[in-house]
């Protein structure tokens, strides 16, 4: 009886000993699973940060059909009128402060009224973005409050970025009103206001990346960042002036980067891609930036 028990005992420890180095294993290939980024800390969280400095220095306007001078003209009246009366740090207060965003409805397009079609990428929060069949953001309050000053009905067209400015320039559309950088090379397609908004790229990484923890200035950062080569992917929105930016380009005069630039239809795409472990940065807009790493914590 005490031999039988003891060979039972035997048994059952040496299955424990097995079960223990299993779930060892389990533990250890589950750990290995997470992507580091350059200058991580080992698995990635899922929060991410955004680097506070600014990459560039650029000024927003709106871009309008160059067979409308009337138009720029009337336009440019309303920026410097809403910038007078307070009336544009109100809309800003209502998304970077304390105020409430109002929605803004689109008519549906109709030859026989009069409407004003604003061409748009409405996936640019602050500037631009929809919340169910609404719209909101900087741009839209100001595309409505425009539309009334104009006596005419707001249409708001929804496309792709880099065919915003196309689609003013093929008539398609009165005005572009999309978060624009004033560019040379899209003064090709419309006639841009006066400025109405300065703005700037920054960068977001995941949080726990250590990589620009130390960097001070916009020459710290492009020193990092051109260590790197194309084994290290960084996430942009098409056509945006961060694209510009990591790419290079002449009228901006940046240089470029030698890593991979991936293209995304909106900066959140591009910073969920980076959550699951495909690319290792993002470079946006500024507020967009803030906009989007905010939303993105709070969801994980």
């Amino acid at each position: 009886m005490h031999k039988y028990a003891d060979n039972v005992g035997g048994e059952d420890m040496k299955k424990f000993i097995a079960m223990t180095l299993i779930m060892l294993m389990i533990v250890t290939l589950f750990a290995g699973c997470g992507q580091k980024a350059p200058g991580g800390t080992g698995v990635s969280s899922k929060a991410v940060k955004v680097i506070d400095i600014q990459l560039t220095q650029e000024e927003y306007a709106f871009g309008v059909d160059k067979n409308q001078p009337e138009l720029l003209e009337e336009v440019n009246k309303f920026i410097a009128q809403i910038k007078a009366d307070g009336t544009f740090d109100a809309i800003l207060n209502k998304y970077f402060g304390d105020g409430t965003p109002e929605p803004v409805e689109s008519a549906e397009p109709d030859s026989s009224k009069d409407q004003l079609v604003v061409a748009t990428n409405a996936g640019f929060e602050p500037f631009e973005y929809t919340v169910g069949d609404k719209y909101l953001g900087i741009d839209m309050e100001i595309a409505k409050l425009l539309a009334d000053h104009l006596g005419k009905e707001l249409v708001i067209s929804n496309m792709d970025f880099d065919a915003v400015c196309l689609s003013v320039g093929q008539s398609k559309a009165d005005i572009a009103m999309a978060g624009l950088t004033i560019k040379e090379d899209r003064k090709e397609y419309v006639n841009f206001t006066d400025k109405y908004y300065d703005a700037a790229q920054k960068l977001i990484v995941m949080a726990d990346d250590k990589t620009f923890d130390d960097a001070k200035t916009a020459e710290d950062v492009e020193a990092i960042l051109s260590k790197f080569g194309s084994e290290t992917k960084i996430g942009v929105q098409n056509g945006t002036t961060g694209q510009f930016y990591v790419e290079g380009d002449e009228d901006w005069g940046f240089t470029g980067f030698k890593t991979e630039c991936i293209g995304y239809k909106s900066g959140s795409l591009a910073v969920q891609d980076m959550i699951n472990g495909n690319i290792s940065f993002v470079i946006i807009d500024e507020a967009p930036a803030e906009s989007i790493a905010k939303a993105m914590n709070e969801l994980n």
